[in-house]
């Protein structure tokens, strides 16, 4: 048995009692979870003690990521980067409003629900404050450069390696409602749902690592660079629940910015939040791709005419799609919804522009700016 995880005590009651729940939860299908693990070794060739090692290579190389928008507006009007600078915490959509999923973070709405169902109504006690409430990321099992969960922004934070202890984890997305969820300390039943559908014809966030054999060859290379790819299934990933505050100077090691933001002012503002809290800043490989190779078949058929006019208004190399237009495109809907009167509503507008990033972080090419195109 790997001993307990222990990080700094960060956490109201409340925050806690959500944890112990999942970890309750986790642990009634452990056992289970353990026979279906050993299988996979058996079948891997690996001996019976791998599972250990496993558990200990994940706990030592994997951090948890949360992957944002930083040109992206608050209900105020300021630049998401702009309230990260200045209050130097990430906090929970129930306090700011923002969000790259569905809008739906206030009492009764749909994330009310899941987390009142996956916590055990550890959140919906009398008198509780939105700031308790969970932030999300993912446990970037593979390393990815860009992030465990791309498809919500196109930079990320990465969290110290004691916060592994103050999350929870589901195999995709909460609002699916997952049957499978886990803490670092008994991730037994996450790692053998990974396993069973990285073997089977379904997609896994191990998927790409070539089923389950490779995935824990993959998963006990401590510290192995993350895949040459970077296009990936961006709706299979393991969300990482993470509760209690979340402070650039203590919990965060580095940023992670996407690189059309260079020489920007979104990018000078990174580097000023970087400086600030006294983390590293590092840029990955970046997405880009022309607006003609934007398929009609991946996210809906408006996605090739939405990123025609993206690139027609917005764009920096001309005739292709960069985080840097898709977010310039998301501020003009915020800030003259007027402009787009005749895209749709602004709900259906900011839909679509969420989507459009979607299609680029799964089609993009490393970003080359004005380079080689």
């Amino acid at each position: 048995m790997v001993e307990p995880f222990h990080s700094k005590p960060a956490l109201t009651p409340a925050q806690a009692q959500a944890i112990q729940h999942v970890q309750a939860s986790a642990s009634l299908v452990r056992q289970h979870a353990c026979e279906r693990i050993e299988r996979h070794l058996t079948r891997a060739g690996f001996p019976s003690a791998t599972l250990h090692d496993i558990l200990a290579a994940v706990r030592e190389s994997v951090r948890v990521t949360v992957n944002f928008h930083p040109d992206r507006l608050l209900a105020g009007g300021s630049l998401v980067v702009d309230g990260l600078l200045r209050d130097g915490v990430y906090r929970s959509q129930f306090e700011t409003g923002v969000t790259s999923a569905s809008p739906t973070a206030y009492p009764g709405g749909d994330r009310d629900r899941w987390e009142r169902r996956l916590f055990g109504g550890a959140y919906h006690q009398a008198g509780l404050a939105h700031r308790e409430r969970p932030k999300y990321g993912a446990l970037n099992l593979l390393q990815h450069p860009e992030g465990g969960a791309p498809s919500f922004g196109s930079c990320h934070v990465v969290l110290r390696s004691s916060m592994l202890a103050r999350c929870t984890y589901t195999l995709g997305d909460s609002y699916s409602e997952p049957e499978h969820s886990g803490t670092i300390d008994v991730f037994e039943p996450l790692l053998a749902e990974l396993l069973d559908e990285a073997a089977a014809a379904g997609s896994a966030p191990g998927r790409d690592a070539g089923g389950s054999a490779a995935l824990l060859r993959r998963l006990l290379a401590s510290g192995e660079e993350a895949p040459s790819s970077i296009r990936r299934d961006l709706d299979q990933y393991i969300e990482a629940q993470i509760h209690g505050d979340v402070a650039l100077a203590s919990d965060v090691e580095a940023i992670v910015a996407d690189p059309s933001f260079r020489g920007t002012r979104i990018g000078e503002r990174l580097a000023a939040l970087a400086s600030r809290y006294h983390v590293a800043l590092h840029w990955h490989h970046g997405f880009q791709l022309a607006a003609s190779d934007v398929p009609d078949d991946f996210r809906g058929s408006k996605m090739p005419p939405l990123a025609r006019r993206v690139v027609r208004d917005f764009a920096t190399v001309p005739g292709h799609l960069d985080a840097h237009a898709i977010g310039d495109a998301a501020r003009s809907l915020a800030r003259h919804p007027e402009l787009w009167a005749d895209w749709g509503t602004p709900g259906e507008t900011w839909q679509h522009l969420k989507q459009l990033w979607h299609v680029l972080a799964r089609f993009g090419h490393p970003y080359q700016g004005h380079g080689k195109l």
